[in-house]
């Protein structure tokens, strides 16, 4: 929602990087695989093992991959006719027979699936211990309330990227801009909306895009999209990570962090100040059919709520449908997906972040999910 939204939504996804003493659970044994003759087909030749980037690739039985047989297949096929927008290579002749399959059924789907495209297990290129186990996270759009001048109660800007971004590298840091009178005088008129809650503002500006219900000046409200248009080149620090060292928190999740806020007042600044890093919207508009959809990921299309997700582009280049199965307190989730986005925490072979959607209901399921992770990639054969 750099994705990102990381140099496009987050700079595509913005994902937070997670607080290093949040243990993640172990990974779940494998389900055991389904009897053979449950798939026809499946039981032909492997081929070798490829080497992509960061990532090993290790072929398998279709019949390894958890919840096969159960995932509503439609639903990843919209987001992948979307990835046919922009092809990899590889899927370029693929991709009108996944338009026309787009009416088919489940069962003709996944023959089809088995016929064109061979399962990957995604592994590092180099195992060793707990720094390789996969790790699921997820991310969203905040929708939010915004004048479009400021009141009595919105008094906190997002802003338009300043006109000298380009030639200051690393432009002021959070706290110089709004201290230093060049930085706020660099920054006047390029105000798109005001918030009433500076840490919404943090949250969308860490997610890379969000959507507003702004109220005009004349009292007409428009539902747009902030989208992500560039930051302040100073690091990325987490105001999570900052409250568990000074020991103020035990829960860094968003709500645990408004929690704080709330009985902290006094503190708020030193908080936000303590991440320098800024992040600058473009407003795009929301009409009733990109209101359907997320923001444009890293790949150039738009996400799909629960089948896009952010990858590490050096493991898993973008457009590439991936089986994903993850199992832990938040959710259980076997299925398909297609690799769209990336994100500035999103590094390693087995390592994904799920576009959750829009929302307050996606933005708690995004701010508390932290499980195992295994990942398929399904390539052309």
């Amino acid at each position: 929602m750099q994705a990102a939204l990381a140099a496009v939504l987050l700079a595509a996804c913005g994902t937070t990087p997670l607080p290093p003493d949040m243990p993640v659970p172990s990974l779940p044994p494998a389900p055991a695989p389904a009897s053979p003759a449950a798939m026809p087909g499946d039981d032909g030749p492997l081929p070798p093992a490829l080497t992509q980037g960061k990532s090993r690739w290790v072929p398998v039985r279709w019949r390894e991959l958890p919840g096969l047989e159960s995932d509503a297949l439609h639903e990843a096929w919209n987001a992948w006719i979307r990835s046919c927008e922009r092809p990899l290579p590889a899927f370029t002749a693929l991709c009108p027979q996944v338009r026309r399959l787009a009416i088919a059924t489940r069962q003709e789907q996944q023959a089809w699936m088995m016929q064109a495209l061979q399962p990957y297990r995604v592994e590092p290129l180099q195992a060793g211990g707990a720094a390789d186990a996969g790790l699921l996270t997820a991310y969203y759009e905040p929708m939010l309330d915004a004048t479009r001048q400021p009141t009595a109660t919105h008094r906190y800007p997002l802003y338009r990227p300043p006109a000298d971004l380009a030639q200051r590298r690393p432009w002021y840091t959070r706290q110089e801009m709004e201290t230093l009178p060049e930085a706020r005088a660099a920054l006047r008129g390029r105000e798109v909306a005001w918030l009433a809650d500076p840490v919404d503002g943090l949250v969308l500006q860490i997610q890379g895009s969000g959507r507003l219900r702004i109220t005009e000046p004349d009292g007409r409200q428009r539902l747009v999209r902030l989208a992500y248009a560039g930051t302040n080149d100073q690091p990325y620090r987490s105001v999570g990570g900052w409250l568990l060292q000074k020991g103020l928190v035990k829960d860094a999740t968003w709500p645990g962090i408004k929690d704080w806020v709330r009985r902290n007042p006094d503190r708020l600044q030193e908080m936000l100040w303590s991440n320098p890093r800024m992040v600058f919207f473009r407003e795009e508009p929301l009409d009733e059919l990109q209101a359907a959809f997320g923001p444009r990921g890293a790949q150039g299309v738009p996400l799909t709520p629960g089948r896009s997700i952010a990858v590490d582009r050096e493991s898993i280049p973008y457009g590439t449908p991936v089986w994903l199965a993850s199992t832990g307190p938040q959710a259980t989730l076997q299925r398909m997906v297609l690799a769209q986005d990336t994100g500035s925490a999103i590094v390693g072979a087995v390592r994904a972040d799920y576009f959750a959607g829009w929302g307050d209901a996606a933005g708690d399921f995004a701010g508390r999910l932290k499980q195992p992770l295994r990942l398929w990639v399904l390539w052309p054969k």
